[in-house]
């Protein structure tokens, strides 16, 4: 039987790349939703003539009701969580980008159906609560609800199966670096957006690649792991790689290590999430360790790339620090794009902001969201009062 999946954020780097997967793999796409790029979305969905149609910025909902009016297609929150608990969907890809991604998989994970999570945010800021409705959800072929899109965690997810969790000493997750590796913070004063959107290895949206120049997307992927592989952040460790070959390892208590290799392409990661348990035929080239010849690796700097050293610090901490974390980068980063602060401002803003917050804890959906609006009008009021 077909595999049938719904795409949350089908118009993003994920998204894109989700649907070459899926025609290489002849699963169908039964829903699509995009946040406002309507004409790339009109397209997919000529393409692909899924069920259901969601865009989330309203203005455009009667453009693409015009354009498919025998469909489904519904707009705002309300149509992602109707793509995300979609009926016919055997499986939903979770590439939203944001903390707009934890309200649909709550909803999908409460509606029974597996998650893809390329949504990092869902856990960096839902985390504890997405773990306590896994733990009284269960799948009917008891096989995990949740399976990572990333490409380190899928590393990880794949250097598990077959092994006793008892016997993981920790977990080890690469980082290529990004552009600046090797510099310090003098010379970060002068980058600009198009030199930190050259990432050296990896082809991925605006928000990510920024991320991966401060560092701080790997922090976030050190609690992401917390709680997709329930560790501590103490048995997470973060190495530079520069190569982006060896994608994560695992360390057993017996001093072995399994590692994940391949090619730097997210379509590899995206198939294995589509096809577990099984794979799939290659949709990317095999690797050829003869070609590449030496795989280098290097301590991160914690004193040029410190929200990486900060990310750690909320990791233990948790309850509202990850929250906050989340929200402050997810305003500097959008201000760094559209040219209101620097590079170096991201980081700088980002630490206020945390040195400035007292933990709150943190019980429900409706807590974090609470948590993530302050945290940005705090972050808001402190660029525009320096300012001024």
């Amino acid at each position: 039987m077909t595999k049938k999946i719904c795409i949350l954020g089908s118009t993003g780097s994920i998204g894109v790349q989700t649907i070459d997967v899926a025609k290489k793999l002849g699963i169908r796409v039964v829903g699509l939703s995009a946040h406002k790029n309507v004409d790339l979305l009109i397209k997919q969905a000529r393409e692909l003539n899924p069920d259901i149609l969601c865009i989330v910025d309203e203005k455009y909902y009667t453009v693409l009701k015009g354009n498919f009016p025998d469909k489904i297609v519904i707009a705002g929150q309300e149509g992602l969580i109707s793509v995300a608990t979609y009926p016919a969907a055997d499986l939903i890809v979770n590439a939203l980008v944001g903390v707009s991604g934890l309200v649909p998989t709550v909803e999908a994970i409460l509606a029974g159906k597996r998650v893809a999570l390329a949504n990092k945010e869902t856990l960096v800021t839902g985390g504890k609560i997405i773990k306590r409705i896994l733990s009284q959800k269960q799948a009917k072929d008891s096989l995990p609800l949740l399976i990572p899109v990333d490409s380190e965690h899928s590393a990880i997810f794949q250097c598990l199966v077959g092994e006793d969790k008892k016997n993981v000493k920790k977990m080890i997750l690469t980082a290529s670096g990004g552009p600046f590796r090797g510099k310090k913070l003098k010379d970060l004063q002068s980058v600009n957006v198009e030199d930190v959107l050259k990432h050296p290895t990896w082809n991925m949206g605006k928000k990510i690649t920024v991320d991966s120049a401060t560092l701080i997307n790997k922090g976030f992927e050190v609690i992401e792991a917390m709680f997709f592989f329930d560790k501590r952040c103490d048995d997470i460790d973060v190495v530079i790689h520069p190569q982006s070959i060896i994608h994560s390892m695992v360390e057993f208590v017996d001093g072995s290590i399994k590692a994940q290799l391949s090619y730097p392409d997210m379509r590899l990661p995206i198939e294995y999430a589509l096809t577990f348990p099984e794979r799939g035929k290659a949709v990317v080239a095999p690797l050829d360790l003869a070609k590449i010849k030496k795989l280098t690796f290097e301590e991160p700097d914690f004193d040029t790339f410190f929200l990486l050293k900060i990310a750690y610090e909320c990791a233990k901490k948790g309850e509202s620090y990850p929250i906050v974390l989340n929200a402050a980068n997810e305003e500097a980063v959008k201000y760094f794009l559209e040219g209101k602060i620097g590079f170096v401002d991201i980081m700088n803003y980002v630490a206020k902001i945390i040195e400035s917050h007292r933990g709150q804890k943190v019980e429900s959906i409706q807590d974090i969201l609470e948590i993530d609006a302050e945290a940005r009008r705090e972050f808001k009021n402190l660029v525009e009062g320096e300012k001024s």
